[in-house]
């Protein structure tokens, strides 16, 4: 028999410590449906709303939280196939990403390749208020509600039936990846066996390398901090070899340690998944002439950079940022999880956390703290 309340836990603003909230179990439409979630990662954009670096206005209180894969446990008669067109039911596993395009806008309907840009999307687990009845708008919760009337730009995916809730709620960060390095095999920049190295060794930059495997980098090599747990994680996921900042303090050496580990010309691609300011000039230097850098750790707005642009013009580089991921890139993310579900330590990327304040507040800070690769916070430890 189920609840008659859900619980959802709320943030009140930068810095608050989490709450949790019983609602009323909500009517479920003809074409809505109710999301029992079995995993929920906390992601660094959490982490930065949480710090107060999120650039516009934000409605509090809200429930943060989007890396989410959870199952169908009640639905409306039209709510019966995902955005793919797959059939769903109740029992489906499935995972809805965060920034859902509208369809319908300038950026939708000209560029659908940058519908990321949307200019009306759908946003769970950020632009959602708590007070939007039936309150149920992030995956720090035990459940989720999508209604594709109410938000017409809501997407759904399908999980594989067999994939564990924990892994798809990975498919949404390594989505971003696999968009971040399209962008640069469409600009021409990134090749069947280059070498790339990825600057972070946070959750983005251990997908990054995976990604960078998977789509056919020969050599991968991961800059980043702390040994424990990240670097050491990063070679098993297929770093070659690991720099890591703490020991090598210097840009100048760390760049000298990078063109020494691929040959002494550089990288054919650099990706920035630190969401640090300084990475960038520094990653430039570790590219070969001709190479490409990828900017998408700077989700947040944490600054300036300081570099000269007559080295991006004589180092003849394609520099790129990448944003998100559209509606289409997100099969990507959870076929490359289906099909390499067993070649990639993925589920020791996460640390599980309950879901009560205690363990909510104690996932954000061990993320915010570089304890943990993917904090991971599990509502229903039997879902997954």
């Amino acid at each position: 028999m189920r609840n008659s309340t859900i619980r959802v836990a709320t943030f009140a603003g930068p810095g608050a410590e989490p709450v949790i909230r019983s609602v009323p179990w909500p009517q479920v439409p003809k074409n809505a449906a109710l999301i029992q979630i079995g995993a929920c990662g906390v992601c660094g954009t959490d982490l930065h709303i949480l710090k107060g670096h999120w650039p516009k206005p934000l409605p509090w209180p809200f429930t943060l939280g989007h890396e989410l894969g959870g199952v169908i446990v009640e639905k409306g008669g039209e709510f019966t196939e995902d955005f793919m067109g797959k059939t769903l039911g109740v029992g489906s596993k499935v995972m809805i990403p965060p920034l859902m395009p509208c369809g319908h806008c300038y950026y939708c309907v000209h560029y659908p390749q940058q519908a990321n840009k949307c200019l009306t999307p759908v946003y769970y687990g950020r632009y959602l208020g708590f007070d939007k009845v039936p309150h149920l708008w992030g995956g720090f919760a035990e459940y989720v509600y999508v209604d594709l009337d109410m938000l017409p730009g809501t997407k759904v995916y399908k999980l594989p039936d067999d994939m564990p809730l924990r892994l798809g709620a990975l498919s949404e960060p390594l989505t971003s990846c696999i968009r971040a390095f399209n962008r640069a095999v469409r600009a021409g920049g990134f090749s069947w066996g280059d070498t790339v190295v990825i600057q972070g060794s946070g959750p983005i930059g251990i997908l990054a390398i995976a990604a960078a495997r998977e789509m056919g980098a020969s050599r991968v090599i991961c800059v980043g901090a702390p040994e424990q747990p990240r670097l050491e994680l990063a070679r098993k996921f297929g770093a070659e070899a690991t720099v890591n900042i703490e020991e090598v303090k210097e840009p100048q050496q760390r760049v000298a340690r990078v063109r020494d580990i691929v040959g002494g010309f550089g990288a054919d691609l650099v990706m920035d998944c630190s969401g640090h300011p300084s990475a960038g000039p520094e990653g430039i230097e570790m590219l070969r002439d001709g190479g490409t850098y990828v900017e998408m750790g700077q989700f947040t707005d944490a600054g300036a950079i300081a570099t000269s642009w007559h080295r991006i013009c004589a180092k003849d580089l394609n520099v790129l940022g990448s944003w998100a991921f559209t509606a289409n890139d997100l099969p990507l993310g959870v076929d490359m999880l289906d099909r390499a579900h067993d070649k990639y330590p993925w589920l020791d990327m996460q640390t599980l956390y309950p879901f009560d304040e205690a363990g909510i507040s104690r996932a954000v800070k061990d993320a915010m703290a570089m304890k943990t690769v993917k904090s991971t916070i599990v509502p229903w430890p039997e879902l997954v």
